[in-house]
């Protein structure tokens, strides 16, 4: 039975992201293509999250296993840094993953066609513990650069945000 593309992308939503387990690379938008060469090698192109991000080496060695667990031996994983990566390439099921884990998802699209600037945009964030809208800014950055330090006014529980980058 040969494998097809479609079977690589279920494969590769079982991979973790190392730092959120709880997201799959493909979930996150990591994973931007995959296809087979010519040569029967199976090619998967990754963005990383940020220019220099060190989970790129671990990312990468775990795709290269789960694909090798499959039967998949001939893997040329490559790294895109252009376009830049955005959370706008996030699932939706990797967006409410991570509402589920505590992690409030991105509440605003970076590329936005609506003729609405971000700063006119409210930022309608809600507490991924008790979902009150009565939360607030601590700090531009959390546990990561990529996420912000919120707290919930209501349940009083700190929650990392993660912003629309």
């Amino acid at each position: 039975m040969k494998t097809d593309v479609d079977q690589i992308w279920q494969w590769l939503e079982q991979v973790s992201d190392p730092e959120i387990p709880v997201i799959s690379v493909v979930d996150l938008g990591i994973v931007r293509e995959v296809a087979f060469a010519e040569d029967g090698s199976c090619e998967i192109m990754i963005t990383p999250t940020y220019s220099g991000c060190p989970a790129m080496e671990v990312i990468a060695q775990e795709i290269t296993t789960a694909l090798q667990q499959h039967g998949i031996h001939k893997i040329h994983i490559n790294s895109r840094l252009t376009p830049a990566w955005t959370t706008d390439w996030m699932s939706e099921a990797g967006k409410e993953k991570l509402k589920n884990y505590g992690i409030a998802p991105p509440a605003q699209k970076v590329i936005d066609i609506s003729g609405i600037s971000r700063k006119q945009q409210a930022l309608a964030l809600n507490c991924p513990q008790c979902g009150s809208a009565n939360t607030r800014l601590v700090s531009q950055f959390g546990s990561t650069a990529c996420k912000a330090l919120y707290r919930c006014a209501d349940c009083l529980e700190p929650f990392d945000y993660f912003k629309a980058h």
